[in-house]
């Protein structure tokens, strides 16, 4: 099993930045692909961010503010989001895609999320 725990979240003025970490603990070797997504109130849970072996990609509302990455040494993914908006409210959750044993296929973990407010 992988744990995934995120932190970091708050509340903030906009223009400000935060930076939220995901741990993560188990095998984390077959972890191949972390993502972060955001869940503002009342809408569904959007993919904002992804890393896999080194390439990220970014949804368009965080295109040049937010950067993803993954320090494997600390076994932690990073967002770090600068220039934050009021639409940027929300809940915001560490993804991973874990590789099984050849043949089983993958599986996905989630955490528990972590909450950011941006006010205007």
């Amino acid at each position: 099993q992988v744990q995934l725990v995120e932190s970091g979240g708050d509340s903030v003025d906009a223009g400000s930045s935060l930076r939220l970490s995901c741990t993560f603990r188990g095998p984390v070797e077959r972890i191949y692909s972390m993502s972060w997504y955001h869940e503002a109130p009342g809408e569904r849970r959007e993919r904002i961010a992804e890393i896999e072996h080194g390439h990220t990609e970014y949804s368009d509302s965080v295109q040049g503010r937010f950067t993803i990455s993954r320090d494997n040494s600390r076994n932690t993914l990073f967002l770090m989001m600068n220039n934050l908006r009021p639409e940027d409210t929300g809940v915001y959750y560490c993804h991973a895609w874990y590789l099984r044993d050849p043949g089983e296929g993958t599986t996905e973990f989630w955490g528990r999320g972590t909450q950011v407010t941006v006010s205007s």
